[in-house]
């Protein structure tokens, strides 16, 4: 009887590879292959590929490629898995509790066609957040609303501090992840969360500087200084915090503004007003989706603009990841005329990574694809962009660029 092998067997981490292959099937027989994940709300998620076994019966997903038809086609080990769409429109895959690990379903099905024929196999597999040995800490010091995950042992290890987008709350499935892979990493909430303001007037880099001092005051975190890792949002704070804090060695920033947008930004006794924006630039498509891309007027084309985030400052090595397609931030456009500016003040502490066919949202691997969904400021679907196939290459590379970065810069000190 056909059976599906998997390696590791029964579980891994959601951002490690898994290998598929099924034995036991007729020689050439044609199946289709298919997946299924609920979210922790219920939702569902599927991908399903077409193949046909070798002569020998055997179907291994490393060697055979998929035939046209499914969820994606060609020789895709993890199409599977990064391929899962919602069946709820603009859903997005999100992981609140890290403790508990996601349950893949897979199957093999007789034939092709719209309902494939007989279930010939199925298998389950636990995609986890946190390897044996990683810990979980709830942080509530001071003012700091945070998660601290620290790798397995007593070791000291370098510091990150991940801080997610507009929309606020606490996200831990990014620093999770990261934490399995060496560092010591906070997720770090802002706002929207417990006792944190709802709806803050402006945010104040001295709660930002409270969680580079907590880090830093750690026993298990290596100093002298620690990493920060920023989305959209929250790479623009990153950024900031390297132009005004001290100890801030390296900081990875993912389809961020180089600006300060929608909340002004204080710190001692300066304010950064927001970039100006114009709701009328608002693109609506005939799915009534909208398309923000151009709202911001050009921050490097505005005189004396006020709202740029005076780069020239930050000490920190910078890392700039961009996608092409992001409909949300100009991400691209930023990251290139900053590091322009960064240059001509005789600069090299930055690089870009850029994308193509990925749009604003980068996840750790084999998160799905997200090109649509609800924009944190309008309340309503906006593109934010991407490309399937393109996406999920950008992410697996992006994530071992982001190892690789803070590897070099925060434990070569």
């Amino acid at each position: 009887a056909p059976s599906i092998r998997l390696s590791p067997a029964a579980r891994s981490l959601f951002d490690e590879p898994l290998a598929i292959a099924v034995q036991g099937l007729s020689p050439r027989q044609q199946v289709t292959l298919r997946t299924s994940l609920r979210d922790e709300t219920g939702q569902l998620f599927q991908a399903s590929a077409r193949y046909q076994a070798g002569d020998d019966g055997e179907l291994d997903l490393a060697r055979c490629p998929a035939l046209p038809g499914g969820s994606f086609s060609g020789l895709e080990p993890m199409g599977l898995l990064w391929a899962l769409q919602p069946q709820k429109p603009f859903w997005r895959l999100v992981k609140r509790d890290v403790q508990s690990p996601f349950l893949l379903q897979l199957e093999v099905l007789e034939g092709y066609g719209e309902s494939p024929g007989r279930l010939l196999a199925q298998a389950q597999h636990e995609r986890a957040f946190l390897r044996d040995g990683t810990r979980r800490v709830p942080v509530r010091e001071g003012r700091i609303r945070a998660t601290l995950f620290l790798p397995p042992g007593e070791d000291t290890f370098p510091g990150i501090i991940d801080i997610h987008g507009l929309g606020g709350g606490l996200c831990e499935h990014r620093a999770s992840l990261l934490a399995n892979h060496g560092f010591a990493t906070l997720a770090l909430a802002y706002y929207h969360y417990e006792d944190l303001p709802q709806k803050p007037s402006e945010l104040h880099l001295e709660y930002f500087e409270e969680a580079v001092n907590y880090m830093l005051q750690h026993p298990q975190v290596k100093g002298p200084g620690v990493g920060l890792l920023g989305f959209s949002k929250g790479g623009e704070v990153s950024l900031a915090m390297a132009a005004f804090l001290k100890n801030i060695t390296a900081v990875a920033s993912l389809n961020s503004p180089v600006t300060v947008t929608t909340i002004p930004l204080c710190y001692k006794d300066k304010t950064i007003p927001t970039l100006t924006f114009y709701e009328q630039r608002i693109k609506v498509t005939d799915s009534n989706i909208l398309d923000c891309s151009d709202v911001f007027i050009d921050p490097f084309q505005a005189p004396g603009n006020q709202s740029l985030i005076p780069l020239e400052k930050a000490e920190a090595q910078l890392l700039f990841i961009v996608g092409q397609d992001d409909h949300i931030v100009k991400s691209e456009y930023y990251a290139t005329e900053a590091c322009k500016l960064l240059q001509a003040q005789g600069k090299q502490n930055f690089q870009i990574l850029s994308y193509p066919g990925t749009g604003h949202c980068i996840d750790p691997p084999f998160f799905p694809l997200y090109p649509i969904g609800n924009h944190p400021f309008y309340k309503k679907p906006a593109v934010l962009g991407g490309e399937l196939r393109a996406y999920a290459k950008a992410q697996v590379h992006a994530w071992t660029q982001i190892q690789a970065f803070f590897q070099k810069y925060l434990n070569d000190k």
